[in-house]
């Protein structure tokens, strides 16, 4: 199975082996809105480096990379976003998870998304179960991703619904993380597996392993 690059856009890292963090990069906007990359700090959130730990475990042998736009708070611009996006295409990345959403769609994010898939880049986002869309889960070619309350470790469910195409387990053990954020980073796991041990295979491809991994079809039906 081959190495595996992959990008995890978040608040950082802390606490992992330098063995599988391959590179980190922090990205911070001024008050002009320009963004200028700095060094990468510990995580102050703990939400970065739990998602870390679950794409390392569910995808062993997978070397992560580091880009940085959370710091005090879960809240970044798409400028941002779109800075780290480019920045982890100059580390040839493979998959790229990103386990937040925003709620205006930016052109700079949205082209910062078309070229990394243009690329060959697998991005996958966190979305809501319901509600508005959210960027950049709601472009097209994104794999949306969420939690899923029916979802044990290592389930996967095939949503297939307005909001998300797919739905995984919501915690992640001894952490407060939890919701569409550790849905996604499980969904991402899953993929870079696949794509590890399948270099080459197309979004299709991807997609249509997803679905038959899936323990569940449809949404949650909530009583």
């Amino acid at each position: 199975m081959a190495s595996l690059a992959i990008g995890l856009i978040d608040s950082g890292v802390a606490g992992l082996s330098p063995a599988w963090v391959a590179a980190s990069r922090g990205f911070v906007a001024g008050p002009d809105g320009e963004v200028r990359a700095i060094a990468a700090t510990d995580d102050q959130l703990g939400h970065g480096a739990t998602l870390a730990g679950i794409l390392l475990a569910g995808a062993p042998g997978s070397r992560l990379l580091n880009a940085q736009v959370f710091s005090r708070t879960l809240s970044c611009s798409a400028a941002q976003v779109a800075a780290a996006l480019a920045w982890l295409l100059e580390q040839r990345v493979h998959l790229i998870n990103m386990s937040f959403g925003l709620r205006e769609d930016r052109p700079l994010l949205r082209q910062a998304c078309a070229r990394a898939l243009g690329e060959g880049v697998t991005l996958v986002a966190a979305a809501p179960a319901r509600g508005e869309a959210v960027f950049p889960a709601a472009y097209a070619g994104v794999i949306r991703a969420t939690g899923d309350a029916r979802c044990a470790p290592g389930e996967i469910s095939f949503l297939d619904t307005a909001q998300a195409d797919f739905g995984a387990h919501v915690r992640a053990g001894g952490t407060n993380v939890a919701g569409a954020s550790v849905g996604c980073a499980h969904v991402s796991a899953l993929a870079a597996r696949f794509l590890a041990a399948n270099p080459g295979s197309s979004p299709a491809q991807l997609r249509a392993w997803l679905i038959g991994q899936a323990n569940y079809h449809g949404p949650e039906r909530r009583v």
